[in-house]
Order: C-alpha cells, then structure tokens, then sequence
C-alpha cells in the first residue's frame, strides 16, 4: 500500500522548511519580467491535459490556460511562453505553487483544506463522482455498493463521496486511475470511483469499452477550476476574467469558445457531457459576475 502526502503534513513540512506563503513577487510582476507563464500539469488526464498523438500537450484545460496566457499578453502587451512543469498531485503541486516554481495549475477540485494553502478561479468544468464497472454489473445505487470492492484514490474527493454515500463499500486504495483500471481489468475490485469525465477519458484510452458509467445521478458534484498562490489578486482577477470572458463567449455561440467545449466535452468530443448542464453551469458563473463586453474577450 502507497502513502499519499496528507494536507497537514504538508502544512508541518512547508513550515519547518521555511517556506512562505507570500512571495515577493506576483505571478503578473513575474511574468512582465520573464516572458514565461509556468504551468504546473499532470500529463495523462484526458480530457483535461494529457499528450496527443503528436507528441504535443492537449486538452480543455491546457485551452483554458492558453486563454489566460493570452490575456496576460494583452494586458502586458508583450509575448507570453506558457511553460510547463510535471506536478501529478494536490501534494505535488501546492508546494510548487507556495514556492513560486509554478504560477498555476488546472484541472483540480476546490477543497476547504485546499483553499487553506492556496487560491481558487472560477470554476470552468463540472463534473461529478461516479463510478466505472462492467457492462454487466447490477451497481448503481449507494445500497448496491455495500461489500462491493471498489477502488478510490486516497484522500480524493472520489474517496469522500463513496465513503459518505454507503460506509459499508470496501474501499480499495489505488494510486491513479490508470492502477484502478488494472484493477477492474482483473477482477481485483468491482468498480472503480472517481472524476467521471476522467473515468470516461482514461477508459477509452484504456480500450474498456465494455464498462459503463454509474449512477445516472453522481455521488457528489463538483467544480473544476485552477489554483494559484495565495495573496495575488490580481493575477486571481486575470485568470477569473479570461475563464468568465470565455463562458460569456460560448453561450453567445461565438466560434473559438465553442469549438473548444465541442472539441473536448460536445456530441462528438472525447467525453461527452450534456450541453444543457454546460450551458446552466456556465450561464450561472456569467450572472453571477459582471458581464463582460465582447470587444474585451477578443
């Protein structure tokens, strides 16, 4: 069994390594100086961010960081290179954040005890906490998961959501998806929990295309957003205006905007979610803040 770093250890350890939580420089100060946005990625999330066939970095959050790379050369009228740093995990990429050595990372799930250490964008995904099985398997609702077998990655959110919905599931730790997986494969557990547009994209990859989604309805619901580090707003409020701009675009069924949500999350993207819940989730995060002329997002 692996050990995955906790958020309080990771507390003790950035304090007894004298890290700050405050750098001297903010990311925009930083990114006027260097020319260089660095981005803090795990490779193998599909649809999120993982590499193409091609060999180059892809996915709806590598679209979305590209938008705020963008912006950031708008505002500071000069070349922005977006570069990228391996960072797989919460324990990974926190410190990387807290010490500077990234400005950014996506495709993460807003915690309470995240937002301790770090801050958080709007949100620009919702997703949900379901779990992948077999084409033949009778799993669907809480009740249906009492004794089953299935695998959870520690201290994720999928592990939260299954041990809240029915306690008496065995849960099975795995390192990644991918472990899950391997695990269904063999017959090792029943089911596998987690992200379920990352269950879908790390399936097709896989080639399970005999498993199946369940339950209709997720376990738990959730946004996915970036973070940052703390006490930087203005590159907070940078981020935020690029995620809204682009939602205000999509809805007005401007052509960039909704080509990325088509190309990675429409009828005939990679993993498929239905448009009329991206169209309520996005309109709720446009209402919710001030509407954006469309001049200012081109």
């Amino acid at each position: 069994m692996f050990k995955k770093l906790s958020i309080p250890l990771l507390s003790l350890l950035l304090i007894l390594t004298g890290t700050k939580a405050t750098l001297a420089e903010t990311v925009m100060e930083k990114v006027a100086r260097t020319g260089v946005l660095t981005l803090g990625i795990n490779s193998e999330l599909i649809p999120y961010s993982y590499v193409n066939d091609k060999g180059e970095l892809d996915g709806y959050s590598m679209s979305i960081v590209n938008l705020v790379r963008q912006q950031l050369e708008k505002e500071l009228g000069k070349p922005v290179t977006l570069e990228t740093v391996e960072a797989k995990t919460i324990a990974d990429r926190i410190p990387k954040l807290l010490t500077g050595e990234i400005d950014i990372a996506c495709d993460t799930a807003f915690t309470w005890t995240r937002d301790k250490y770090v801050d958080f964008s709007v949100s620009y995904s919702i997703t949900g906490i379901r779990l992948l099985v077999p084409k033949n398997s009778n799993l669907d609702a809480p009740e249906s998961l009492i004794d089953k077998r299935i695998a959870v990655i520690p201290n994720s959110v999928g592990e939260k959501a299954i041990k809240l919905a029915q306690p008496k599931a065995k849960l099975v730790p795995v390192e990644n998806i991918e472990a899950g997986l391997i695990a269904l494969k063999e017959g090792k557990v029943d089911g596998v929990a987690g992200d379920s547009i990352l269950l879908d994209g790390a399936r097709q990859k896989a080639g399970l295309l005999d498993t199946k989604l369940v339950p209709q309805t997720p376990f738990a619901s959730y946004g996915v957003a970036c973070m940052i580090g703390q006490h930087d707003p203005t590159f907070l409020r940078l981020v935020n205006f690029s995620i809204v701009g682009f939602m205000e675009n999509y809805l007005a069924q401007e052509k960039t905007a909704s080509g990325i949500v088509d190309r990675w999350l429409g009828p005939n993207g990679i993993t498929i979610v239905d448009p009329d819940v991206i169209r309520s989730f996005f309109n709720y995060t446009v209402i919710t803040h001030e509407q954006i002329p469309p001049a200012e997002t081109k």
